[in-house]
């Protein structure tokens, strides 16, 4: 297990295609006063050893050097061993709605993709929180269990589409009551449910498992996406829209926000409505949320004991300056018995 302390030190890189540029105009320059101070056979008796490659391996070798230091810059670590650690947190369970509605525009860059965006940068505000996922259409299918590695729950988040589920609809009722299985300390009170939906429940159970959950010491908070006027479910190929969905008597499908049953369903389980349109004030509600809620101390295994490894750059970027500087650019012995790039013709 690795990781990059200074991040921000990778665009010293560009100064690499910098270097190339200057190279070449440099090159370009040369050739053009060559060739008004001469011809080119006698500027191969004046300038016998000169030579092309070793400008070539010089700039490879520079190069090399000024990406060496930049890893340096950036101090890559290497995790060494695991340990167990003690955290208090929250255990926090999203159920994100991926059915077809959520592929609406009426909110950029469709529902689902701002469902997306809300839940990441949910998670980069988190600290010592546990996550899960679960996504739900027809049916709820757990999606990624109770954990502390926010990279792996981007990661599963980032790949749900609408596709994953066979079973269409919005069940946010299933997505409830699989969240009980989530949490596994009886004893706990801090349970959290954050549904990320339109709302369009057509199975009209969620209300009533709301209630259950508010029993069983869970909260829920639901966060609505979309606009309450509507829009249309476009039918895409390779990003270009062929057409909308359209329902038996071949009128096109209107979906829309429905804040009413969202509103609901918080409100039976201790929770807030929240609307999702902007996400900073969502993420500041949560944040808010979240600090307000007694938290449960656990232990999980964690990558410890992170080395420095930015020496072994520098020192191979400063043995590559020494080469550069001490590297001549005339022709040696054994560069002209090999007759690189036809020089010596």
């Amino acid at each position: 297990m690795f990781r990059l302390d200074e991040k921000i030190w990778f665009w010293t890189l560009l100064v690499i295609p910098a270097i190339g540029v200057v190279f070449l105009i440099l090159q370009i320059w040369k050739l053009r006063v060559q060739k008004k101070f001469a011809d080119k056979k006698l500027l191969q008796k004046l300038a016998p050893n000169q030579s092309l490659f070793k400008g070539l391996l010089k700039l490879v070798v520079l190069s090399g050097a000024f990406a060496c230091l930049s890893l340096a810059l950036v101090n890559p670590k290497i995790g060494t061993k695991m340990e167990t650690v003690r955290s208090q947190g929250v255990d926090i369970v999203f159920a994100v709605d991926v059915s077809k509605s959520m592929l609406a525009e009426d909110i950029a860059p469709n529902r689902l993709e701002k469902a997306k965006q809300l839940v990441t940068q949910i998670v980069n505000n988190l600290a010592s929180d546990r996550i899960g996922i679960i996504a739900y259409a027809g049916n709820a299918f757990p999606q990624l269990p109770i954990t502390t590695d926010y990279a792996s729950a981007k990661m599963f988040l980032q790949n749900m589409n609408t596709d994953m589920l066979s079973s269409q609809g919005t069940a946010i009722h299933e997505a409830i009551e699989l969240s009980k299985t989530y949490y596994d300390n009886e004893e706990q009170t801090n349970r959290i449910l954050i549904i990320i939906s339109d709302g369009e429940d057509h199975e009209n159970e969620a209300v009533d498992a709301a209630e259950d959950a508010a029993e069983s010491g869970i909260k829920i908070f639901t966060i609505g996406v979309g606009d309450t006027k509507g829009g249309p479910i476009p039918i895409k190929r390779n990003g270009v829209v062929l057409n909308y969905k359209k329902d038996n008597n071949g009128e096109t499908v209107i979906t829309k926000l429905d804040e009413a049953v969202l509103k609901e369903i918080a409100e039976k389980a201790n929770g807030t409505y929240i609307n999702g349109r902007n996400t900073g004030d969502v993420v500041a509600t949560i944040k808010d949320i979240l600090e307000k809620t007694d938290k449960t101390e656990f232990e999980s295994k964690q990558i410890a004991d992170f080395k420095d490894q930015f020496q072994w750059f520098l020192a191979l970027g400063i043995l590559l300056i020494f080469v550069d500087v001490f590297l001549l650019e005339r022709k040696t012995a054994w560069l002209k018995k090999l007759n690189l790039f036809n020089e010596n013709l």
